[in-house]
């Protein structure tokens, strides 16, 4: 599997990474999908301190610990629980990011984490003590790179301007083109590298389409225009293309993208998944089409 270069980074990662969210807590399971990924080619791994309280970190690092130098590990930080875990808050205070990076590390079982990000954000925050925190783990070598995950463009924008941040992990799909405008270009720029989620928008992207579009649309989508728009997609590409081939690459058509992060419940999603990634690249025709049949919206409540 190809790879790409990881903003301004000296990290190479796979076009492809494993969202591990989705994982779940069976550690014989779990194994299997990650050991696909690897036989597939992935070398980037996603998870986060939130996910299952801790337990997601326990078992990437587990199954990773054989091929520790050969992989990017990645995962987050901000989300605080509370005691009895019922509930968490936001926190992205310099002592606490500086308290949980150890907490991951000690999970993961790891010396170092190879992409620290911080989960979420808003203006409010105070943004200088958040990435003090992350430039001084930098340089204790704990951390060999940071980001943040933010779809908000002025929070985006304040730590490009700012920080030395190398990724900026964003919703971005055919049926969500938001950060096309803004953020895209922006980050292209400044050698940001752009990771993005959901590219198969809830399966609507899919195979599956019909059956995962229901009668209340998708963001600025009605449900007789997302049936519409996806009819026509499937119309088009029908002869050479399937959906999930369509979504991914469209993805990986624009220069700001890194990688494009999938999460998979299985080995057969995990190789479904490679196989799109690894198909030709969309021509100029089929871009020019997909955007034609599309919203090309903007971000309006999330700033």
């Amino acid at each position: 599997m190809k790879k790409r270069r990881l903003g301004n980074s000296d990290i190479y990662v796979s076009e492809l990474a494993l969202g591990c969210m989705s994982l779940g807590t069976d550690e014989k399971e779990a194994r299997k999908v990650i050991d696909t990924a690897l036989e597939e080619g992935i070398n980037y791994f996603d998870t986060a301190d939130l996910y299952d309280f801790g337990v997601n970190e326990k078992l990437i690092g587990q199954a990773l610990k054989h091929v520790r130098e050969d992989v990017v590990v990645a995962t987050k930080v901000g989300n605080r629980w509370n005691r009895n875990k019922s509930d968490w808050k936001w926190d992205p205070s310099k002592a606490y990011i500086k308290e949980a990076v150890k907490n991951s590390l000690n999970r993961l079982e790891m010396d170092y984490i190879d992409l620290y990000q911080l989960h979420g954000g808003t203006i409010e925050d105070p943004i200088d003590e958040t990435i003090e925190a992350f430039e001084e783990l930098k340089t204790e070598g704990i951390i060999r790179a940071y980001g943040i995950s933010s779809i908000r463009p002025n929070v985006i924008r304040e730590y490009v301007e700012k920080a030395t941040i190398a990724s900026v992990m964003m919703q971005y799909s055919i049926l969500d083109r938001r950060p096309e405008e803004e953020a895209l270009p922006l980050l292209r720029d400044h050698q940001v590298g752009v990771v993005t989620r959901g590219p198969l928008a809830k399966g609507m992207l899919s195979e599956k389409w019909a059956e995962k579009a229901g009668e209340k649309g998708y963001l600025e989508y009605s449900g007789e225009e997302l049936h519409t728009m996806l009819k026509q997609l499937e119309e088009k590409f029908s002869d050479s293309r399937v959906m999930t081939e369509v979504a991914m690459q469209y993805n990986l058509a624009n220069e700001a993208v890194s990688s494009i992060i999938a999460g998979a419940s299985s080995g057969a999603q995990v190789k479904q998944n490679a196989a799109a990634v690894q198909a030709n690249p969309l021509s100029k025709e089929e871009i020019t089409f997909i955007q034609a049949v599309t919203k090309a919206s903007k971000y309006e409540a999330h700033r």
